[in-house]
């Protein structure tokens, strides 16, 4: 028997050697030769060769302790061994970046895998209407190696050092070392709070040197316990990052 057609050729593995590669848009491929990595539990898809998987849970009890605290955490699990491992999550677009002795600040929903290299942790961000903003805490990634983020859809990387920049608060995936936070509140006026607003209400302020990068959605509406939909900072990083 003979299989036809385009579709074994078409979806061929990316052949490329470098520890972190895009297979598609949706997918990212790691090579384990280059040692161990985090990854986000329950992100892998397929490996081939011998990959071993540990459930770090917040990965550590400094973090641990952070996200019991906070309402926040980063369920991660550490990869090991020989081959190929390949990640994706929710069929989000993968985005990859090197850092080399920098840092970003990333909405924990957002992150998808990152080198053993790289040190994380939970941290403040610190703005004056931060509290307004339905998350107090991000996660930043510090130090040299890849870093991979997820986004709902193709985003825009916006440079902030040459007029202020605002996006929506639920919008904002990460921004680089550099880069000030602040929030503003904007109810449109009077008139148009009494009508219901105008659903822009809480923006991300930035400003300084370096870049935000925001997706093309507003993330998705969480569950409450009344059955409607309630919507947390960048798609709720309290509900999405527990440890």
């Amino acid at each position: 028997m003979t299989i036809h057609g385009q579709l074994f050729e078409r979806f061929q593995e990316d052949q490329s050697q470098d520890p972190f590669v895009t297979q598609n848009s949706k997918m990212l491929k790691v090579q384990m030769g280059y040692g161990p990595v985090w990854a986000r539990a329950g992100s892998m898809v397929a490996y081939q060769g011998d990959v071993k998987f540990a459930n770090k849970g917040s990965g550590g009890l400094d973090r641990f302790l952070k996200s019991k605290l906070t309402g926040e955490g980063v369920p991660m699990m550490q990869c090991s061994g020989q081959g190929e491992m390949f990640l994706a999550d929710g069929a989000a677009d993968v985005q990859v970046l090197y850092l080399e002795d920098d840092m970003v600040s990333v909405n924990g929903k957002n992150v998808l895998a990152f080198s053993h290299s790289i040190d994380w942790d939970i941290h403040r961000v610190q703005a004056r209407g931060g509290m307004m903003a339905g998350g107090l805490y991000n996660v930043s990634l510090r130090g040299t190696g890849y870093v991979a983020v997820t986004t709902e859809g193709p985003p825009v990387a916006l440079d902030v050092s040459g007029a202020q920049t605002f996006a929506d608060a639920q919008a904002v995936v990460m921004w680089t070392a550099g880069v000030h936070m602040d929030v503003r509140v904007d109810t449109g006026g009077l008139a148009s709070l009494v009508r219901g607003g105008t659903g822009e209400m809480v923006q991300m302020g930035f400003s300084g040197q370096g870049h935000v990068l925001v997706q093309p959605s507003e993330g998705k509406p969480t569950p409450t316990g009344d059955g409607g939909g309630n919507r947390s900072r960048g798609g709720g990083l309290a509900d999405v990052l527990r440890g």
